[in-house]
């Protein structure tokens, strides 16, 4: 399992994210769509943003959301990812 024990929250958040566009890091790693360093790249970004209790919030009430919210600085990434997929 790739994970991220030195920033779960980070981590938590980012996967959250990455699952409403359709992309599952993990597994993107495995494919090789992502590599391993990217991802702490992507972790490390979220884990430096200042907006993740907005980012908290958003989650908790996105529902059924199929777009990331404009905020989030790994929104380019991920959505990038999930046309690959």
């Amino acid at each position: 399992m790739i994970g991220y024990t030195d920033a779960p929250r980070a981590w938590w958040l980012t996967r959250g994210m990455a699952r409403i566009s359709g992309v599952n890091l993990p597994q993107a790693v495995v494919d090789g769509w992502l590599s391993r360093d990217e991802l702490a790249g992507i972790i490390a970004r979220c884990e430096g943003c200042a907006l993740s209790h907005s980012c908290e919030r958003w989650m908790a009430h996105s529902g059924r959301e199929t777009a990331m919210p404009e905020f989030c600085p790994n929104k380019p990434v991920i959505e990038s990812l999930s046309l690959q997929h």
